[in-house]
């Protein structure tokens, strides 16, 4: 792979990523809504352009741009669940937990790990 394409790959994949984070941060500056609600917004964004087959080509053409962020975790979701509709109804309900278990798991044990190593305090203004 050329040099060349490497930084086009990263550069996508900012624009993209970037994208969707300006997108949240107009949804926060022009809404009343919580941070809960809006991740909860944006992963079914996510979930609903996967659905329509809209999602898979901004993966293909970001990459990490379009997974990292949280409409990414939709889209796994979503695909999983797909995926395990091919094999059954029980595969439907469950494929989308076998699809995110590794990256669940990861932040699960590294967020305890962090715990361990640091010590934590609260912040005075």
């Amino acid at each position: 792979m050329e040099y060349i394409e490497i930084v086009l790959m990263f550069l996508k994949a900012f624009a993209v990523g970037g994208l969707i984070c300006t997108a949240a941060q107009v949804v926060i500056n022009l809404t009343d809504l919580t941070s809960g609600k809006i991740l909860v917004l944006f992963m079914l964004i996510g979930i609903g352009l996967t659905a329509l087959g809209l999602y898979q080509p901004l993966v293909e053409f970001a990459g990490a741009g379009a997974t990292v962020p949280i409409c990414g975790f939709g889209y796994l979701l979503a695909n999983g669940a797909m995926k395990g509709a091919e094999q059954g109804l029980f595969q439907a309900l469950t494929g989308s937990l076998a699809a995110a278990s590794a990256g669940v798991t990861a932040a699960i044990v590294f967020s305890f790990l962090m715990s361990v190593i640091f010590k934590s305090h609260t912040k005075h203004n």
